[in-house]
């Protein structure tokens, strides 16, 4: 099968496109026939060093997917041959304490597509049948393989971690990529107030055009303060925040006494200063979070289909292109997702 994958670390020479061996199907497994995957940040990762991610060499890249179940055991009932489908990247053992209790996401063994074992830039894929579910017929391929990182990332950090509730304000660094678009998304549909922070006024207009309620420029106003300015004073509930350093006390400083920072990346380094004495006098709440469960994946898919939503595709291209869709993303230019199709035909 034609695959996009990795044989080294390093820049874009390191990635291939070419044949791979085709996924077997064992028991309680679905064959998947992919048409459409996105890109997220841990495949630039996982092609400049893949530092601390368990994997082997040649290892195909991709996260998340969607496509058309080729092959099912004959006892599935919940899936079926010929039936379009979103996949879960995370695959749990099932049999550590974490998942025991109901918590898969934190399992001890989880493998990710893509990091651990072959993922989605495929023409196949195979995976456990409780990773695949059918997709909101609404959407494209490429819209629905959105959701599987991005906005269940989004919905646990929201919904799970810091339990919004619909008076309250939330503040999103990073506004223009996939999880804090997804965020701004699924806040709104909550009823909170949003406020969006962006480095480029075209990405802060296209959040108003959105939804978002306010917007702050992070490169030519100081977001703490205009965060309190559009507050009274008082600071926002919760911050929603992958970008890390270079945001962290921006973050810290804007939230209100008691409020909640949720963070699900480090993009621009993992080891700002702590800021204890704000974070205990204020009595602040830091959660820590990544991707989200199967039960929060199957409640995200159901909004979407009671609501409408729709991922943000920023640009699409085919497998052999994929080269310019991995500069694209390491530009950080783009609004919304960057999705690569797979088996056009």
């Amino acid at each position: 099968m034609k695959a996009v994958f990795i044989t080294g670390h390093g820049g874009n020479e390191v990635v291939e496109i070419g044949e791979r061996p085709m996924p077997e199907r064992g028991p309680g497994q679905v064959l998947v026939r992919l048409k459409a995957a996105t890109l997220n940040r841990v495949d630039l990762y996982m092609r400049d060093s893949g530092a601390g991610i368990t994997h082997r060499l040649p290892q195909i890249m991709g996260l998340d997917g969607a496509g058309i179940v080729e092959e099912v055991d004959p006892s599935e009932t919940r899936i079926k041959p010929g039936q379009r489908v979103v996949v879960h990247p995370g695959i749990a053992c099932g049999r550590c304490e974490f998942c025991e209790r109901g918590e898969g996401v934190l399992c001890t063994s989880m493998q990710y597509l893509g990091e651990h074992r072959d993922g989605t830039l495929a023409e196949y894929v195979s995976l456990p049948a409780q990773n695949v579910f059918p997709m909101p017929e609404m959407l494209s391929f490429a819209e629905a393989a959105a959701l599987g990182v991005n906005h269940i990332t989004a919905w646990r950090m929201l919904f799970t971690k810091a339990q919004i509730k619909p008076w309250e304000t939330v503040l999103v660094f990073g506004i223009g990529g996939g999880v804090s678009l997804a965020a701004l998304q699924l806040a709104k549909l909550a009823g909170c107030r949003v406020i969006v922070t962006s480095r480029n006024d075209a990405k802060l207009q296209r959040a108003m055009e959105m939804g978002s309620d306010h917007v702050i420029n992070g490169a030519t106003q100081d977001v703490a303060k205009e965060v309190m300015a559009l507050t009274g004073g008082r600071g926002v509930d919760v911050v929603i925040e992958n970008v890390g350093q270079a945001v962290w006390s921006s973050a810290l400083k804007s939230l209100v006494r008691g409020g909640r920072i949720v963070t699900c990346g480090a993009t621009s380094g993992d080891q700002p200063s702590a800021d204890l004495r704000r974070i205990f006098i204020r009595q602040l709440q830091i959660f820590g979070s990544t991707l989200g469960d199967l039960d929060e994946f199957r409640n995200l898919l159901t909004l979407v289909r009671r609501t409408g939503l729709r991922p943000v595709i920023s640009s699409s291209y085919p497998m052999d292109k994929v080269h310019a869709a991995l500069d694209e993303l390491e530009r950080g230019e783009q609004f919304g997702k960057i999705a690569i199709s797979i088996n056009e035909s």
